[in-house]
């Protein structure tokens, strides 16, 4: 017998009901460890539909009244950055565990305060980092941690996204508001590209960064970044583009051994090692396997496509694994250090002395 689903459901409510709101509540709707108990957004039409939608309690258009009459367990905040802290501290005083989106806050400071608040208040934060969890990067780690790729040397962390030619941060008449975070745009970025950074070189001496507007413009801040991170002899290089195509979240791992890299918006893993057939016959033996590799990949991404699967597969196992270790009060898959880590080389990155 599963003694797991024998555990009392976490009651768990939500705050905003953006992009990103259909992966988390999709998962709380069909999961034996939450009861869906409410959803908060100031649009009540929304927070009616997302009701409907996935089978949700209550509608609410105030997070203080939500939590005062639903007393959710944990609360998903899926708000702008700009007022997670507010939100975050008034959902951990009312005695609930808090999942935040990236980025947790703007900034370091703003995090540690907000750290140091959850621990006074004696609840768990967690920040989204759930492109840890998906398989390509899995798989990436376990060919590092087995050494067959050596003794790492190099990371390069790459996106390339076209948000100036349209979609929601395009938009003249309705400016997101992570337009004007620190970083603009890229800064509602840069925590993804930081923390799958830090899984293979996971400290950092200092940083370069060079952000630019190429296409000019009020509306960016910023729509071009490329950072070197320098950790001993260790590099790291982080990529953002709003002008190479196609669309690309790659994660590229070079060692003593060979390379490995990932995509994550069509997911394969390319391996470049050498071969048990000698150093003259490697390059063909990789070709050969990696060539398969990418033929079983196209089938798999094809089915995805039909199944309208997302590259947030990674979000479902973090928040699964969330609640089993809230239910369990065992760590947390995302620990402090990991969100301290990130959160401050994302603050090296902003830092204008940083700038090239």
């Amino acid at each position: 017998m599963d003694t797991d689903t024998q555990k009392p459901k976490l009651k768990a409510a939500v705050i905003g009901t953006g992009l990103i709101s259909k992966e988390h509540l999709s998962f709380l709707s069909t999961s034996e460890r939450a009861d869906l108990v409410g959803v908060c957004d100031i649009s009540q039409a929304a927070a009616n539909y997302a009701v409907k939608r996935f089978g949700a309690e209550t509608a609410y258009t105030d997070y203080h009244q939500m939590l005062e009459q639903a007393q959710p367990d944990v609360v998903h905040i899926l708000t702008p950055p700009q007022i997670h802290k507010k939100m975050s501290m008034d959902c951990l005083s009312a005695g609930a565990h808090v999942i935040c989106e990236k980025p947790i806050t703007p900034t370091y400071d703003e995090f540690k305060e907000l750290w140091d608040f959850a621990k006074k208040c004696d609840r768990h934060l967690i920040e989204n980092q759930n492109y840890r969890f998906n398989q390509p990067i899995l798989a990436l780690q376990k060919l590092v941690e087995d050494g067959t790729l050596g003794t790492i040397g190099e990371v390069e962390v790459r996106m390339a996204l076209d948000i100036r030619s349209g979609g929601r941060y395009a938009d003249q008449n309705l400016p997101s508001p992570v337009h004007k975070l620190p970083g603009g745009v890229i800064h509602d970025f840069i925590t993804h590209l930081c923390y799958l950074a830090l899984l293979f070189i996971p400290t950092f001496d200092y940083v370069k960064a060079g952000w630019n507007n190429h296409g000019g413009g009020n509306l960016f801040k910023y729509d071009d970044l490329d950072a070197l991170i320098f950790s001993g002899h260790q590099h790291t290089r982080i990529r953002f583009s709003a002008y190479t195509q196609p669309d690309c979240f790659s994660v590229t791992v070079r060692g003593s051994l060979g390379y490995a890299e990932v995509d994550l918006f069509q997911p394969y893993i390319r391996c470049v090692v050498p071969r048990a057939v000698g150093k003259q016959l490697s390059p063909l033996a990789n070709q050969f396997a990696n060539g398969w590799t990418f033929m079983n990949a196209s089938f798999t991404n094809f089915r995805r496509k039909l199944l309208q699967k997302t590259p947030y597969e990674g979000l479902h196992s973090l928040l699964e694994q969330t609640y089993q270790a809230l239910q369990e009060d065992k760590p947390l898959p995302i620990s402090f250090e990991d969100m301290d880590k990130t959160s401050r080389l994302v603050n090296a990155l902003i830092a204008e002395e940083n700038h090239l």
